[in-house]
């Protein structure tokens, strides 16, 4: 299994750092590959990490309605790109095992969650510690805020642990096969005019 969480894990958290610093590239590459595991996985990350801004204007109270309007739909295309991006990953490695020819043995069971889908926790958890971590550099707020931001921190950092060590054990059973793969299709509704009640109709009534 060529896979590693801890690359994955790393990039994540650098991307962050660096988001935050200068504008976000268009596309992620792996010595110049767009098409790697590490490169794919960085594309997902990177609709995770602007969700998570316009989040937070979406929740201020300063901000115009026809501000939050566009805001709201900046993160429904965002939400929905994540979800894009995390089938994508897992198509990734459905292609990698085939391309392996690794088969599950009789009676392997599917996990209840993907190996995208825990990229995608790890990378929202990435986010979440980067901006903990910027919390304990205010000089607005008692030692209190402290003392809860740095048990929060320490929480999510097991968490992240707890997390990047479980993938990697799904990874190792899957690539083994004692563990079924298959990735989990989102077919969400709200955003195809022809299943959204509400999108169809008033085209009807047009």
């Amino acid at each position: 299994m060529q896979i590693s969480v801890d690359e994955i894990t790393r990039m994540q958290e650098e991307c962050v750092a660096r988001w935050h610093l200068e504008p976000i590239a268009n596309t992620y590459s792996v010595n110049g590959n767009v098409e790697s595991l590490l490169a794919i996985a960085c594309q997902q990350h990177q609709f995770n990490y602007q969700l998570w801004h316009e989040e937070d204007i979406a929740r201020s109270h300063d901000v115009s309605d026809s501000q939050i309007a566009i805001v709201k739909r900046n993160i429904d295309r965002f939400n929905q790109a994540r979800n894009d991006w995390i089938e994508r990953i897992d198509d990734w490695i459905t292609a990698d095992l085939s391309q392996l020819s690794v088969t599950p043995h009789d009676g392997a069971r599917l996990n209840t969650e993907t190996p995208g889908s825990a990229m995608d926790r790890l990378s929202i958890m990435s986010l979440r510690i980067h901006h903990l971590v910027e919390q304990l550099s205010r000089d607005d707020v008692d030692d209190s805020h402290f003392e809860k931001v740095n048990h929060r921190l320490a929480i999510c950092r097991l968490q992240r642990q707890d997390l990047a060590q479980s993938l990697k054990e799904l990874l190792e059973d899957i690539y083994a096969g004692a563990k079924r793969h298959r990735t989990y299709r989102q077919m969400k509704m709200y955003n195809d005019p022809t299943l959204n009640p509400y999108l169809y109709q008033r085209k009807q009534l047009a």
